[in-house]
């Protein structure tokens, strides 16, 4: 491993001066630069760090939005219990702002949702692609084993408002189809959307995985939904000062890897 000779002089004025602003003025440099170059010496510093996932004790905070604390977070769970009993997780909501999730600043790990206008100092990486369908309960006086334009549109709806892009994406899969949507209830979270749909005639049009979930309730049916409503995107972003960092790689990889084998 070669180690840029140049970052210990600016770890130094840093250590002495107790300050970016006044470390930056007694190396002639400007401030973002400075912590550029902090952001370096922290990755090597990082990098050589051991790694041991069995033995390993760590409390690490995660943002995922609903769909994936539904669909990943369990088998992720369930994967750290083998692999890693030693790694915890905290789990912290991801609605619409990226900021109060904690990412930015890096006090939490990463975040697993819709990533649209990420700063400059997140890493985004896409995960996997998500499908919808429709579910209605199973013994529904008119529809059988699929769903028409016609049906879909002259039926209620159940519609979920997560906070988030998620919800934005639904709509306008709907609008570029021209797929009307007669909503008589929203709720905010799919065990609401389950149970709706389970003792009313109505529709929901949710992830395609969280269907999958449904479908092993004897009281509701899958179906494919009347037109092709597309997919999303299913991304992580982690603070730049974590690219390197042995643990939160680990994290990342068996993320990667669950949501592959999804």
């Amino acid at each position: 491993m070669r180690y840029d000779l140049n970052l210990l002089p600016i770890f130094v004025a840093l250590m002495e001066e107790r300050s970016v602003t006044r470390a930056a003025e007694r190396m002639g440099m400007t401030q973002p630069a400075l912590s550029n170059a902090l952001a370096r010496l922290d990755d090597a510093v990082l990098g050589q760090q051991e790694f041991d996932p069995a033995t390993a004790e760590r409390l690490l905070t995660i943002a995922p939005n609903g769909y994936v604390e539904f669909v990943l977070v369990p088998a992720v769970v369930a994967r750290l219990q083998r692999a890693a009993p030693g790694i915890k997780l905290r789990l912290t909501p991801y609605g619409n702002d990226l900021v109060e999730t904690g990412v930015v600043s890096g006090t939490t790990a990463l975040v697993l949702g819709r990533v649209i206008d990420p700063p400059d100092n997140l890493v985004v990486q896409h995960v996997m692609d998500e499908g919808l369908a429709c579910v209605v309960r199973a013994d529904h006086p008119e529809v059988g084993d699929t769903i028409t334009r016609a049906q879909f549109e002259g039926m209620k709806h159940v519609n979920i408002v997560p906070p988030g892009r998620m919800r934005a994406g639904l709509f306008q899969a709907l609008a570029q189809q021209q797929l009307k949507r007669d909503v008589a209830i929203s709720v905010t979270n799919f065990f609401a959307v389950a149970e709706m749909v389970a003792v009313t005639d109505y529709c929901a049009t949710l992830p395609a995985l969280i269907c999958r979930r449904l479908a092993h309730d004897s009281r509701l049916k899958v179906l494919e939904a009347p037109v092709d409503l597309g997919t999303f995107p299913v991304e992580m972003a982690w603070h730049v000062r974590y690219r390197h960092d042995p643990a939160h790689r680990w994290l990342r990889n068996l993320i990667s890897e669950v949501a592959a084998a999804l």
